[in-house]
């Protein structure tokens, strides 16, 4: 983990071509949609590798599409929001048909 940290950050460093204590801020509304998006239970249980690298693509699209088409910043927060708001709606439904 530790390790996946750093290299998180030094990637983030080199593309910023600086270092700033508030460069990962908001990131974490990223990873927990990744992980849903990707398949982990809002209940527990077990998530894919797989499907949380499927999960971390979708929403480095969907904020890129965001980026490109000058969306504010605030509404892009919204969507990723809802987008989360949908995965884990559709993770409780499934839930709950299979029981």
């Amino acid at each position: 983990m530790g390790l996946l940290a750093a290299l998180a950050g030094m990637l983030t460093i080199a593309r910023m071509t600086s270092a700033q204590p508030t460069y990962g801020q908001n990131y974490e509304m990223d990873a927990i949609g990744s992980c849903f998006i990707g398949g982990a239970s809002a209940y527990g249980g077990v998530g894919t590798v797989p499907g949380v690298i499927v999960g971390a693509v979708l929403m480095g699209i969907i904020n890129q599409g965001m980026s490109i088409m000058g969306t504010d910043q605030n509404m892009q927060k919204v969507v990723k929001g809802l987008v989360l708001l949908a995965a884990v709606v559709f993770d409780v439904v499934s839930k709950k048909k299979k029981s």
